[in-house]
């Protein structure tokens, strides 16, 4: 009987932790997953704070705002809201990689301008990089292994980062504005030293406006001349008709 009794309650006990594994995974658990990450505090007084590999789908709640440096790589994090990190005002690197990140809310690094140094966003889904993401951050970045399409944003962003060349020549264009020019498949930091995205933005659709303008052109043209024409060989019946009912009038004078 005993032996029923302990055998029943270790399957309640390993059923409990399952539920409670369970629970933390599908909710991402904001509150407690800060408990599961591994805190150290680093020589210069500041906290070191890793949470990698813990299939997070939201970046924790409770950092300590003593946070100086902070892992979040290899979770399941598909984007970073506004202020996510705005109490930590000491960080200094952030490690993002190995994630889902597809989007980037503006504000996201809302509050570390001043502190920020290091940012890993490689092995990601990132596809675009908007300047008003960066909020004026100046960090040294990795942007490696993401499927870039590169544009006129992506190139007023790259001046933002500082980025050793070894870095920049990993940022490789996926997709870009220019594929007629053989810009697929190449570096960021190579299509832009030979061309000027944005400008050739601007140049596609000014070509793209003068098109349509000539085409509507050349259909009202086709038009009047068309309408034109329609209306003389109107007019040419008529006056023959006429003719006909003068040349059967039984009271004209002969």
């Amino acid at each position: 009987m005993s032996r029923c009794l302990s055998l029943l309650f270790l399957l309640l006990l390993f059923h409990s932790s399952s539920l409670q594994g369970v629970a933390l995974w599908r909710r991402g658990n904001r509150v407690s997953s800060i408990n599961a990450c591994h805190q150290k505090e680093a020589p210069d007084g500041g906290l070191m704070v890793r949470c990698s590999g813990l299939r997070l789908t939201q970046v924790p709640a409770g950092l300590s705002n003593h946070t100086t440096r902070l892992f979040l790589n290899q979770n399941q994090l598909s984007s970073l809201p506004a202020f996510c990190f705005s109490d930590l005002f000491l960080l200094d690197e952030l490690d993002l990689s190995h994630n889902q990140l597809s989007s980037l809310e503006a504000g996201c690094f809302s509050g570390l301008a001043s502190s920020l140094r290091f940012l890993d966003l490689s092995s990601n889904r990132l596809t675009t990089l908007d300047p008003a993401v960066l909020g004026g951050l100046q960090v040294q970045a990795n942007l490696s292994q993401n499927p870039w399409h590169c544009d006129c944003s992506m190139q007023v962003s790259l001046p933002q980062l500082d980025m050793d060349k070894s870095s920049l020549e990993k940022v490789i264009c996926q997709t870009s504005d220019l594929p007629n020019l053989g810009a697929t498949g190449l570096p960021l930091v190579l299509l832009v030293q030979d061309w000027d995205l944005c400008q050739s933005v601007r140049r596609t659709t000014d070509f793209l406006t003068l098109t349509t303008m000539l085409l509507w052109f050349i259909m009202l043209l086709s038009y009047l001349i068309h309408y034109i024409r329609h209306n003389k060989v109107v007019a040419r019946r008529h006056m023959e008709y006429l003719k006909f009912l003068e040349s059967r009038d039984p009271f004209r004078p002969r």
